[in-house]
């Protein structure tokens, strides 16, 4: 099983063991789904966008010197 899958499993079992317990884990496992979405999204970002986070140039690709894009 992926790496990626089995976070999401402990992800969403955190979520649901942590409903109405009203002390302070249920905030705490949303936080950590929510960082690993926008994790995911950084990655899609980086994947479909031609250029880098800030709207600059594109990211480099691995050995390319900069000088040369």
């Amino acid at each position: 099983m992926s790496t990626d899958t089995e976070t999401h499993r402990d992800l969403l079992a955190a979520l649901r063991s942590a409903q109405g317990k009203g002390d302070g884990s249920f905030e705490a496992a949303v936080t950590a789904a929510f960082e690993h979405v926008f994790e995911h999204l950084a990655r899609l970002n980086d994947h479909v966008s031609p250029s880098g986070p800030d709207g600059g140039g594109r990211h480099l690709k691995p050995g390319e010197s900069p000088t040369l894009r």
